[in-house]
């Protein structure tokens, strides 16, 4: 009960608000009369005991709720009291008509007198339960409030301290009693404290309760930053009534750092996975460089910069190393930044140089001084720290080098800003992890272009220097490799003189790219250039070819036999294919001979005509075997154009061959250019989508030799002959004013002749043809070729040949279709005369 003044008589009595501690204890009370009997009973007794005042008023009590074993010491304290004496004690109860116990009260008896002077008694009895429950909640709030390992607060409606743990104490100081009355202010930042007061409100307004409400702040004496969870919930009366608010708070600063150390994991595992997919797409260094800083900014770090050694980049096999005291040159080839008017490069505090003349442009050359945080990194191989200027927009930075299979290749720079968190070991060891990967991906693509110039010095060494020349044909051609990008490939093209004034043109494709290719393309080449010289038909020539194509990739001692090409194993070889067409142009009869191993047709364009792809069986390429190549014989008109090519000239990745091939044939229609123009304009036109393949075009103006340049006799086999052959050669070198070289020529036409009636069959015919050389040919039907010998000194004859090959400049002999051919070759005098052979030469046949 509680007065409240300013009412009438100044007291007002008013029922005391719910949660009153007789709401918990229940306590009831009745009387006992001067006969021992109950007279007065409470509605509380009712409820505890379970019976009503009508059953109860009138009965002894002890009869009516003490079991039969206690009635006797029950009816003398009964006695006792009802002489003047006092009593508590508990007393086990019964409700009546009932014959077990039902419970336990602590009973209270106090000696009372009626209004006439009799002795009674009034009794108060308090549930034993309702006492031992009330002890137990309070043993068990002080358990958890007081003992609980987590920080624990209730907070009153005011949202004040009204009591905290002593967990709560041990980690904000003092006692849990100093704590009382203090606000959340007094604990946290403003900012926090003012998000905490918002959710206490929240909860007392409404009930609701909060979990999990994380919070930052610092602890007394320290300046680390800790992180807390807190549960929030309302806290209720007995009755229901809402008293304040309890707090739970639990640190977890060490789950935030191993969850933020698990997200800088997924993230570090991330970048990786991203490292893996963008990196080394490309074998140019720069762009490999723009591909590492794609990947740390912004996601790693703020800014970034990548050196390369100055050496590596201008192909230097030499490692790097040291001039005067200070690391190599290196070139600054890519920089990358997420921070707005960022400098290229951040200079170090003063007393730590880090670059010699402030920041370095995409593109510079540049040392590092030597004691500087790079040039440790450099020349140690191992990442460093670079201290950050006071003030300056860096405030963290790891030099990190760039190393692959041992070898520093270059270095990169991680920097972050300030508001970025500093580098810790985990993103050191990321660092390390990603300039590594580039490293690789960088000396690799370094690896690559030295390979690539390897092959493009071996194969352009391979082709032919300059312009080439041959007997009755303007020669233009061109040589374009793929580009960086693209592997070498095998693509050459070759003019070789043939005796007679002919010429082979060969165009071929080793199929695969890089220095094999390449050199499996020399090897071809040199093979084709022996077997033209022994004049061997077109067929033939691509046949023997196809026999060395397939030893190319095969172990040493597996190459004598066919046997062994089909048995070698493909686990011990390579197999090495080509495309060839090879054809040979007699600038007398101005017919070609064509055969083609697998290779694009030539085009010829005639004089006034369209250009067009001529029939000739491709045949299967040199290497595959088991199949003989074909041969097509087609004349030329004069001033013809004829073009050899490669797959590069009319193929590519978005051009389908047919519509190359029309528009190669497009490109050679119309007026009539000079040969080097009309290269040039093919090149110009065709859509080659150039640097994806390698490109050789052969183009050759057919210009047959005149009538006037040929002299042409057959003469009958009789000894005779030999005499009418010099003459024949001398009336015909006098009209061409070659008359230094008459004596030399009659003397051999003697010979070859001679040789032809003693040893050959048929009839004999005698050429000779003037163009840049003077070439004289004697032909027979005999199969028997001749061979060049040492006679002995006692032998008359069998010195012929060797005359012959002492003053020709070259002499050698061809199978025909109807026998053999003999000839020799002279150099046309330069007006100087020509040298006679010297004594010794003369001696040297006998």
């Amino acid at each position: 009960m509680s007065e409240i003044p300013g009412t009438a008589n100044g007291v007002v009595w008013q029922s005391n608000p719910p949660g009153s501690i007789y709401d918990y204890i229940r306590v009831a009370s009745f009387s006992i009369g001067p006969d021992g009997l109950v007279d007065q009973w409470s509605l509380r007794a009712a409820e505890l005991f379970g019976v009503s005042a009508r059953d109860v008023r009138g009965k002894d009590p002890v009869e009516a709720f003490i079991p039969a074993e206690l009635r006797s010491r029950g009816h003398r304290k009964v006695a006792e009291i009802l002489d003047g004496k006092e009593w508590t004690g508990l007393v086990p109860f019964r409700v009546p008509g009932e014959r077990h116990t039902r419970g336990l009260a602590e009973v209270y008896v106090m000696p009372s007198e009626t209004e006439h002077g009799e002795r009674a008694a009034l009794c108060i009895a308090v549930d034993v339960r309702a006492l031992r429950h009330i002890e137990t909640d309070l043993a068990s709030s002080q358990a958890i409030f007081g003992q609980s390992p987590f920080g624990f607060l209730l907070f009153g409606p005011d949202l004040r301290v009204q009591r905290a743990n002593r967990r709560f104490a041990t980690v904000f100081g003092g006692s849990a009693d100093d704590h009382r009355g203090r606000t959340v202010h007094d604990y946290l930042s403003r900012s926090e404290a003012d998000r905490m007061t918002a959710a206490l409100r929240r909860v007392m307004e409404t009930g609701e309760s909060v979990t999990d409400l994380e919070f930052v702040g610092t602890v007394p004496g320290s300046t680390d930053r800790r992180h807390w969870s807190v549960n929030l919930y309302r806290v209720h009366s007995g009755t229901g009534r809402p008293i304040g608010v309890a707090g739970l708070g639990t640190d977890v600063t060490r789950r935030h750092n191993a969850a933020r150390e698990a997200a800088n994991a997924r993230r570090n595992l991330a970048l990786l996975n991203e490292a893996t997919a963008r990196i080394g797409t490309s074998l140019d260094l720069e762009t490999t460089a723009r591909e590492l800083l794609d990947v740390a900014v912004p996601g790693f770090c703020d800014l970034a910069s990548v050196d390369l050694y100055q050496g590596l980049l201008s192909g230097d096999e030499a490692p790097p190393g040291r001039a005067g005291g200070r690391t190599a040159e290196l070139r600054r080839v890519a920089f990358a930044s997420a921070v707005s008017d960022a400098p290229l490069v951040t200079p170090p505090p003063a007393g730590t140089p880090c670059c010699e003349t402030g920041p370095t442009l995409v593109g510079a050359v540049h040392r590092y001084p030597f004691h500087s945080p790079c040039a440790q990194a450099l020349r140690t191989g191992r990442p460093a720290l670079v201290p950050a200027d006071d003030g300056g927009l860096v405030h963290s930075t790891l030099a990190v080098p760039m190393v692959a299979h041992d070898t520093v290749v270059g270095l990169v720079q991680f920097s972050r800003t300030k508001g970025s968190e500093p580098f810790g070991e985990r993103d050191r060891a990321l660092a390390v992890e990603l300039a590594a990967r580039a490293a690789v991906c960088i000396d690799n693509a370094r690896l690559y272009r030295r390979e690539h110039e390897r092959a493009l010095i071996l194969q352009r060494s391979l082709l032919p220097p300059g312009a080439p020349e041959a007997a009755g044909l303007d020669i233009a051609c061109r040589y374009l490799p793929g580009n960086a990008a693209t592997e070498v490939g095998g693509d050459w093209f070759d003019v070789i003189d043939l005796p007679g004034h002919r010429t082979a043109l060969v165009v071929g494709d080793v199929m695969g790219r890089g220095l094999r290719a390449a050199v499996a393309m020399g090897e071809l080449r040199t093979a084709v250039r022996t077997l033209a010289q022994l004049d061997l038909e077109p067929a033939e020539v691509l046949s023997h070819l196809d026999e060395i194509t397939r030893g190319l990739g095969a172990p040493i001692g597996a190459q004598t036999s066919r046997a062994a090409h089909k048995q070698r194993d493909p686990e011990l070889s390579e197999v090495y294919l080509a495309t060839c067409v090879y054809a040979v142009y007699d600038a007398v009869t101005r017919r070609c001979t064509f055969a083609n191993a697998g290779h694009l047709p030539p085009v010829l364009v005639g004089p006034g005509r369209e250009a067009e792809l001529l029939d000739v069986p491709p045949g299967m390429p040199l290497g595959v075997g088991g199949e003989p190549f074909e041969e097509v014989e087609v004349e030329l008109p004069e001033d013809a154009l004829l073009a050899l090519y490669t797959d590069g000239l009319v193929e590519s990745r978005d051009h389908p061959l047919d519509e190359g091939l029309q528009a190669f044939r497009e490109a050679l229609t119309g007026p009539r250019r000079p040969l080097e123009e009309a290269c040039d304009h093919v090149l110009g036109t065709l859509d080659t989508r150039h640097g994806q393949d390698d490109i050789a075009l052969l183009m050759a103006r057919v210009r047959g030799l005149p009538a006037e340049s040929v002299g042409d006799w057959r003469l009958p086999r009789e000894p005779r002959s030999v005499g009418r052959a010099r003459e024949l050669a001398r009336a015909q070198l006098t009209a061409w004013d070659l008359e230094p070289l008459v004596d030399t020529v009659e003397l051999l036409v003697s010979e070859l002749v001679t040789n032809a009636l003693r040893y050959g069959e048929g009839e004999i015919r005698l050429r000779l043809l003037r163009d840049r050389t003077l070439v004289c040919e004697v032909w027979d039907a005999g199969l028997v070729q001749p061979r060049r010998r040492r006679a002995r000194d006692t032998d008359e004859g069998g010195r012929g040949l060797q005359l012959v090959g002492l003053l020709s400049a070259g002499w050698g002999s061809r199978r025909t279709p109807r026998g053999k051919t003999v000839w020799f070759e002279l150099a046309l005098p330069d007006g100087d005369g020509t040298a006679e052979p010297t004594v010794d030469q003369l001696l040297s046949m006998f």
